[in-house]
Parts: structure tokens; C-alpha cells; sequence
């Protein structure tokens, strides 16, 4: 099955947990790793995880490892007062309702996320502001240059060295000048449109 037919199926990828905890692929007849579900996941693929002994669907438990495991490397997207609220519902009467609250409220979040590519799409793909927004992007990329990917004297910034020479400085000055001159033609075409 090549790639692509594998990616727009319909039926989930079957991974079988064995005893000694790896994780069998059986659309590709090989052993995988967490990372690699990860990544399925990522991609939108579907996969159901279940016990090779018994055949119990364990896939919720496999995605909470996974999370679990993301979190110990740093990279935590769950804050600590909204682990201590999720703990705190176990039991309580409203538990039931939290699941599809909490799908609801990712799927929400997975559309606005969406609009707001699409948005920023829409911005460079044409009509009057494209063009204004593709110039304002390279004025931003010319200015990010000229400051060596840093603002320079602003400690904290990322890519912020220390002032350079005298001879360098007129140059940046230079172009800074520039930059202003075309962001005061840009702003005259927006008043136009206006």
C-alpha cells in the first residue's frame, strides 16, 4: 500500500502492545516506537493500540503515555493549575461532561487556528493589501538583517549584539532611512485605498 492510500484510508492502523512493551505496526509488519505514533498523530493518521494478549483496546492509555512523555522532555503545553482542575474533577459529579467539553473546546481551537492560516494565506495570496503585506515582509526580513536577527542594545532579544563600528552603523542608518522612506510610500498607498 504506498503512502499516500495509506494516509486518506478510512481504517485506523491496527499497532499490537506486546508483553515486553514494543509496539508492533501491522500495516508496515514492524516494530515501532512511541515517537512514531507520535508522529501519525501529528499527521492525522488514525491507529487504534490494542494488547496483543488480549486484545483490549488500549489506545488511550498508549496517547497518555505519549503526552506524558512529551511533557518530560520540556516541552509542556499542560500548565499545573489545569492538571491540578483535571485531577480534581475525577469523581466529581460533573466528570462525565468534561471529555466532550474538552473536545469541544480543542476542536474550537483546531478551527481558529485554521481561519487564522488561511487568513494569512488569503494575505499573500492577491486582492490590493497582498502586495502591501508581501512588501511589508520583506521591509520586516531587510530591518531583521540589518540588525543581525536581533535588536541590538535591547538585552533579551534574540540574536542582539552589541553596536558595531562607526563605519557599519552609517550603513545601517542608511538603510534604515530607506526602510523609513518605503514604509511612508506604503502608508500613502493604504490612505489611497482608504
Amino acid at each position: 500500500m504506498s503512502k499516500s492510500k495509506a494516509a486518506n484510508s478510512s481504517e485506523p492502523v491496527v499497532i499490537k502492545k506486546y508483553a515486553n512493551r514494543r509496539l508492533y505496526n501491522t500495516e508496515t509488519s514492524s516494530y515501532i516506537t512511541l515517537d512514531l505514533l507520535s508522529q501519525m498523530t501529528r499527521e492525522g493518521r488514525e491507529f487504534v493500540v490494542v494488547d496483543a494478549k488480549t486484545g483490549e483496546d488500549i489506545t488511550h492509555n498508549v496517547l497518555t503515555q505519549i503526552i506524558m512523555e512529551e511533557e518530560q522532555r520540556g516541552k509542556n503545553m499542560l500548565p499545573v493549575n489545569f492538571l491540578r482542575q483535571l485531577i480534581a474533577m475525577y469523581g466529581d459529579s460533573m466528570q462525565s461532561m468534561v471529555p466532550q467539553y474538552l473536545e469541544a473546546s480543542m476542536d474550537a481551537f483546531r478551527k481558529n487556528q485554521q481561519q487564522f492560516q488561511e487568513a494569512m494565506k488569503g494575505a499573500f495570496g492577491g486582492g490590493p493589501l497582498a502586495e502591501i503585506a508581501k512588501r511589508n515582509m520583506q521591509m520586516f526580513e531587510a530591518a531583521a538583517s540589518a540588525f543581525g536577527n536581533g535588536v541590538p542594545g535591547m538585552p533579551g532579544m534574540p540574536g542582539a549584539q552589541p553596536a558595531a563600528a562607526s563605519a557599519s552603523e552609517g550603513a545601517k542608518d542608511d538603510e534604515i532611512a530607506e526602510l523609513k522612506a518605503q514604509l511612508a510610500a506604503l502608508n500613502a498607498k493604504i490612505d489611497k485605498l482608504s
